[in-house]
C-alpha cells in the first residue's frame, strides 16, 4: 500500500515536471517529495497527540527543505510541490488529491479565526507562485489561483482566482483544465482590463479635444 502511493506519487511528479528524468533523481533529489515523506510521519504521530515529536519531525523537514507543513495538515494523494521554496502550509488546512502547488504559496489563517483556520483545497487545484489563501473556506475542484493572488473568500469549482484582493475569473467556454495543462501566468485580471479600457477612452477623449482646439486656432478671426 505504501510503495503504491509512493510510486504513484514519483509518477505525478514525471508526469508534471518536464525537468525530471527518473523516479530514482525525484525520490532521491526533490524537496517537494521529502517534505511529504516527513509529513506522513508527523501527522501519524499528531493523530496520536504526539504533538512534540510531530512538531520535531516537521521543524527538521522545514530546515531540511525549506517548506514548511504543520503536522496537522490534511493532505490528499499525489500533492506535487514545483520547486517548494518559502510554501506554508497551516495546521487545519487540507488540501485534496493531484494538486499542484507552486514556490512560495501559503495556505494560511487570517489571525481572527478560531477552530478551522485555514483554506481547504478540493481535488486537482492548482495555486501559483506566491499566491496566499488565507481563511477557513474552501477552493473548489479543478479550481486554479494565479501567480501573485491574495484569496479570501471561497473559489467557486472550475473556476479561476486572480489579483490582489482576488477576484473570480470563469474560463468562456472552455473546459476544465487538468492541472498539469494550467498555465499559472495566462491569466486575465477584469479589473485591470476595464481600467485599461478606462484608460484607452480617456486617451482618446483628450486627443479628440486637442484636434479640436486646433482647428479652432486655424480658424480665421
Amino acid at each position: 500500500m505504501y510503495l503504491t502511493r509512493l510510486g504513484g506519487l514519483l509518477a505525478a511528479y514525471q508526469r508534471r515536471d518536464p525537468a525530471a528524468r527518473s523516479k530514482l533523481e525525484i525520490f532521491l533529489l526533490y524537496p517537494g517529495v521529502h517534505a511529504l515523506l516527513w509529513h506522513r510521519a508527523a501527522h501519524w504521530l499528531y493523530l496520536r497527540r504526539r504533538y512534540f515529536l510531530a512538531r520535531w519531525i516537521s521543524q527538521h523537514a522545514r530546515n531540511t527543505t525549506g517548506i514548511e507543513i504543520h503536522p496537522g495538515a490534511t493532505i490528499g494523494r499525489r500533492l506535487v510541490i514545483d520547486h517548494g521554496m518559502g510554501i506554508v502550509i497551516g495546521e487545519t488546512a487540507e488540501i485534496g488529491d493531484d494538486c499542484l502547488l507552486y514556490q512560495g504559496v501559503t495556505l494560511g489563517g487570517t489571525g481572527k479565526d478560531q477552530g478551522k483556520r485555514h483554506p481547504t483545497l478540493g481535488n486537482n487545484v492548482m495555486v501559483g507562485s506566491g499566491a496566499r489563501v488565507l481563511g477557513p473556506f474552501k477552493v473548489g475542484d479543478n479550481a486554479r489561483i494565479a501567480a501573485g493572488a491574495v484569496v479570501l473568500r471561497e473559489v467557486p469549482p472550475g473556476s479561476t482566482a486572480v489579483g490582489v484582493p482576488a477576484r473570480i475569473v470563469r474560463l468562456d467556454g472552455c473546459p476544465v483544465y487538468y492541472a498539469d495543462d494550467v498555465d499559472q501566468i495566462s491569466v486575465q485580471d477584469p479589473v485591470r482590463e476595464e481600467l485599461e479600457r478606462l484608460a484607452r477612452q480617456v486617451e482618446a477623449l483628450e486627443r479628440t479635444v486637442a484636434d479640436g482646439e486646433k482647428a479652432r486656432r486655424r480658424q480665421p478671426a
